[in-house]
């Protein structure tokens, strides 16, 4: 089974036959909301909305501990994080779809680890690669078997929101060697890494970054909408191919 974060686009798929919904509580808290079942050409795959299913939920304020311990407690074989970025390199322009390979944290009190408090042994994971190799290769395949363009790697700059960047915020990001920037990207990837999850990101550029392109004096909000509406097209693509190659 195939676990999927995003937004609400990804219950949208087009094979997607929901099943049900099913509250699973943790340790933690509660997730973001209920988990989505359903299946797609028979195959079995889970939903979670990170932000609730009204998107009432800021990036800052996401239980990603739970969600995280929620989506483990199923065994997925994989689990797909959707997340919007904005664009700081050249080619990443609006509409593009990424797969990162590494990523950069700037966000600060955030519940990030598992292994927090007296009664736990200190535990020390490996992020020298943050995200899974085989399912980074398994989506960029999907793509290809898709026909959706898609660009393999990048640095995602992750920050605290929900605020965007300042161009100078950018700027710095940008020297620090960062290719997007988003919200939802850490403590996910490492509380993922934690559990031992197979986890990747498809990033969607959403909008360039501030201070690059036509946010060269605002970010247009717009015009976001309507450029992740066009790109979750591709993205649902996608993840129907990896439904397919992954099998059972």
């Amino acid at each position: 089974m195939i676990a999927i974060i995003g937004g609400n686009g990804m219950t949208q798929l087009a094979c997607l036959e929901i099943s049900h919904r099913q509250i699973i509580r943790t340790p933690y808290g509660e997730p973001s909301g209920p988990l989505t079942f359903g299946r797609i050409n028979n195959h079995e795959i889970v939903f979670l909305a990170r932000h609730g299913y009204g998107h009432t939920i800021p990036p800052h304020a996401v239980n990603y501990r739970a969600n995280l311990w929620a989506l483990q407690s199923l065994k997925p074989a994989r689990v797909i994080s959707v997340a919007s970025v904005g664009g700081i390199r050249a080619d990443f322009t609006p509409g593009t779809i990424a797969v990162p390979d590494q990523i950069i944290d700037y966000t600060h009190d955030r519940k990030f680890t598992y292994f927090d408090g007296t009664d736990k042994a200190v535990t020390h994971i490996d992020f020298t690669e943050p995200y899974c190799q085989i399912t980074r290769e398994r989506l960029l395949e999907a793509a290809k078997q898709a026909n959706e363009k898609i660009i393999d790697g990048g640095i995602y700059a992750a920050t605290q929101g929900p605020r965007l960047e300042s161009a100078a915020e950018i700027n710095r990001l940008e020297r620090d060697g960062a290719d997007m920037v988003g919200m939802t990207g850490m403590p996910e990837a490492a509380l993922a890494k934690e559990l031992g999850l197979c986890y990747a990101t498809l990033a969607v550029v959403a909008n360039y970054a501030a201070g690059r392109g036509t946010s060269a004096h605002a970010i247009r909000l717009e015009e976001v909408h309507t450029i992740l509406e066009k790109a979750m097209v591709s993205v649902r693509n996608i993840l129907e191919q990896l439904v397919e190659l992954d099998g059972d």
